[in-house]
């Protein structure tokens, strides 16, 4: 009963949500807000002219794309400046990209509909209602993020329309000019071509476009790409290669002084007292400052001292030979072995929240006829640290009521937000510039490092301050990724068909601790992201069950690359190979009798299998297929066992992302999944003891190194569909794929995180 009762729930939750917004008076039915013109002037050089929010054209033809997704490795400078240039008929190398304003034509829409609990095979009203409703809340909102493996998917429409209605434009004014008609013009190579030979060049018509009537705007179709769909090497390759590309860390303001920090080594804990007399003799130091009160509740940047120097080894020196007495808190005593206590008692008590469920369970749970075997099994998973190469750093100025940051952030409307706070002035007095990232894997979701910076600044005497984090600082005050514990029952028949599946999992909860410490609203309610990889399978059963429990965490939590998908998926695929191995049947057999209503995820398990063939002698093939982020990914790992060590040689990786944009990215993004995956499945590991995070830097934390790493082999499924996410999808199916050819090898089944033998 509690699973219809847990339906009804989510239908009063979600339905009320609806009936709020269709009561809102003109709202609900009108137009979602447009995503073209923006309210804030497009960053342009010299004589160069903007067409539209997203567009800008100079008298030498160069088109400028602002670009509102931060370029952290994933390709975002390339991929999405060519949807504008496919658009505009242009060649790549002649755009150019700037950083958006902070405006609402650019916030993260997609983002924040996939966040949306419902089963991607349900297509009923109450998911398209909310779902129109939470777009155009999404609008209003603008929260411009960089994450959730978005920013294709979210740009695909208006930045190709921004594109078009910049060549309409472009079209309408040379039709103008040669006083013809629209229809004789064509496009071509940044030019308009008139059916009598005519041209002119974009840049000749740029300022006269400014103010022309674009008329009819038609989206190309598939088959008129000449740029998507095609591998377009890199643009910020060169750059990273010289050594130009400016990350965070590489940020020189004139003036410019560092900040190295000492933070509570106890979760919660704040400074009791600090002894500051001989760090400030020492070299280069300038101050000393307690920064604790700018820090929002439950982030990584745990209340503590810096001390503001001339270099950062300065810094560094002096804030180590800082006597602080610490305030250990309650959480002094908080330990691994607690959480997972809590979290069985919790599984043990509470009937949790039902994200979905089929069938009646509740006949198949009382019944014994039929039933010949019970499989049941228990995983659990570690906390994560990020593990970014580019530790954690920000450079602030607080000066004559103006806040500067420079950051390597995901979320700069939140860090505009933090900035101010922390500096005491309005949102409309910080000046944001965002850098390129040396890796956010969702670290950089957070802000916790802008407000410790300004909060710093803020006693610089308007001095610009770099704060930097060691690797050490890092990886003891991240926001992790949650711990979780789960439970999976089945029943079978004589025949090996699954009869019931119930699963149940308990874990913190990301988005409650996010969305109360970026934008104040109350923790509760589901929480898609706990049990996302588990409820929305596409594998069929009859009966089946799927809820979960939140359990608020002391630790602070954060969205890490494939965030729930990164270990449910291990919890699910191993526990569909367990089933496999009791009705005695293959497990590549038995999930593609689960697929047969899914056509698109059972081919592309079968062009993986297809493309690995055979084991070689010594080692073993396990598979792992699984959907996130609207993408489709089987993988199969080839691995051999010598003694306890678990070698991975060979990943084969079938996706089907939709229409692929550019497939030389999605090939990187695949490699770089498996890679980042796979260090978590063989080694990655948080641990708490005694309230503080035992590992400290790679020695302790380490992750897949060259000599280790796999051959990845990518396939690409042809499709027209709509893009889907591409940054994440491949990192969850890799730990189970291994696990799985770990039982073939050796017999034993392994249900924990990080994969040991």
């Amino acid at each position: 009963m509690q699973g219809a009762k847990s339906k009804s729930r989510r239908r009063f939750i979600l339905g009320g949500l609806a009936v709020t917004g269709a009561l809102v008076v003109g709202w609900g039915v009108a137009p979602p807000r447009q995503r073209l013109n923006s309210s804030q002037p497009l960053p342009l050089s010299g004589d160069s002219v903007a067409l539209n929010g997203w567009v800008g054209v100079g008298p030498d033809g160069t088109v400028t794309v602002a670009v509102p997704r931060s370029e952290m490795g994933q390709g975002v400078y390339t991929a999405l400046p060519m949807l504008v240039a496919e658009e505009m008929d242009v060649p790549l190398s002649a755009v150019q990209v700037v950083q958006a304003p902070i405006d609402k034509i650019f916030g993260n829409i997609a983002m924040l509909k996939d966040g949306l609990p419902f089963h991607p095979d349900d297509t009923g009203r109450l998911k398209s209602t909310v779902s129109w409703i939470v777009g155009k809340v999404a609008r209003e909102l603008g929260l411009i993020i960089t994450g959730g493996s978005s920013s294709v998917k979210d740009a695909w429409e208006p930045m190709r329309e921004a594109g078009a209605t910049a060549r309409a434009m472009l079209v309408a004014a040379a039709a103008a000019e040669w006083r013809a008609r629209v229809e004789d013009c064509r496009t071509e190579n940044g030019q308009v071509l008139h059916a009598d030979g005519r041209h002119l060049a974009y840049g000749a018509l740029a300022a006269r476009a400014v103010d022309a009537q674009p008329g009819e705007v038609r989206l190309k179709v598939p088959h008129e790409f000449k740029l998507i769909g095609r591998p377009q090497p890199r643009r910020d390759t060169p750059s990273k290669v010289n050594g130009s590309a400016i990350f965070g860390i590489d940020v020189r303001p004139p003036g410019m002084v560092y900040a190295a920090v000492r933070m509570s080594p106890v979760i919660g804990g704040t400074v009791a007292s600090v002894n500051s007399a001989a760090a400030l003799k020492m070299p280069g130091v300038l101050k000393v400052v307690d920064y604790s009160a700018a820090l929002p509740e439950k982030t990584g940047a745990g209340a503590g001292v810096a001390v503001i120097a001339r270099s950062y080894w300065q810094a560094k020196q002096a804030a180590l030979a800082l006597e602080i007495q610490w305030q250990n808190g309650p959480l002094a005593g908080l330990s691994n072995d607690a959480i997972y206590a809590d979290f069985a008692a919790r599984l043990d008590r509470e009937d949790g929240y039902a994200y979905y469920k089929a069938g009646d369970m509740d006949a198949v749970d009382g019944r014994s006829a039929g039933v010949a075997k019970t499989v049941k099994a228990e995983y659990r998973a570690p906390f994560l640290a990020h593990a970014a190469m580019e530790p954690v750093n920000c450079t602030a100025q607080v000066k004559d009521g103006k806040v500067r940051v420079w950051a390597p952030t995901q979320s700069p409307g939140f860090a505009v937000d933090a900035a101010a706070k922390a500096g005491g002035v309005s949102a409309r007095d910080v000046e944001l510039q965002v850098t390129m990232l040396g890796g956010g894997f969702g670290r950089r979701l957070d802000v916790d490092m802008v407000a410790q910076a300004v909060a710093i600044a803020r006693q610089a005497d308007g001095h610009p301050v770099q704060m930097i984090w060691s690797r050490e600082d890092d990886t003891t005050h991240d926001v992790y990724r949650p711990a979780a514990l789960a439970r999976f029952s089945a029943t079978l028949d004589a025949a090996g068909n699954v009869l019931g599946y119930d699963n149940k999992s308990a874990s913190g909860s990301i988005s409650h601790q996010f969305f109360k410490r970026n934008l104040g609203l109350p923790a509760g309610g589901p929480d898609k992201t706990t049990a996302e990889g588990e409820f929305d399978m596409q594998y069929h059963f009859a009966n089946q069950r799927i809820r979960h429990v939140i359990v608020d965490s002391a630790v602070p939590l954060g969205y890490w690359r494939s965030v729930g998908h990164s270990h449910n998926a291990f919890f699910k695929e191993s526990f569909i190979d367990e089933l496999a191995h009791a009705a005695g049947k293959d497990s590549v057999a038995f999930r593609r009798e689960l697929l047969r209503q899914h056509p698109r995820h059972l081919a592309v398990l079968n062009t993986a299998v297809d493309k690995a063939g055979g084991a070689p002698a010594g080692r073993a093939h396990g598979v792992a297929l699984h959907q996130s982020f609207g993408t489709i990914v089987a993988q199969v790992a080839e691995v051999s066992v010598e003694g306890t060590e678990i070698r991975v040689h060979r990943v084969v990786c079938a996706v089907d992302c939709g229409l692929a944009v550019n497939p030389n990215i999605i090939a990187q993004q695949v490699e770089s999944g498996v890679i980042f995956g796979l260090s978590a499945a063989l080694f990655g590991a948080a641990t708490i003891k005694d309230g503080k995070v035992e590992q400290s830097n790679f020695h302790d934390y380490p992750v897949v190194r060259l000599n280790q790493a796999p051959e990845v082999e990518t396939i690409i499924m042809a499709s027209s569909a709509h893009p889907e996410g591409m940054g994440e999808p491949a990192t969850p199916p890799i730990a189970p794929a291994v696990a799985n050819a770990v039982f073939k090898l050796t017999g034993k089944r392994l249900r924990s995180l990080p994969l040991t033998l």
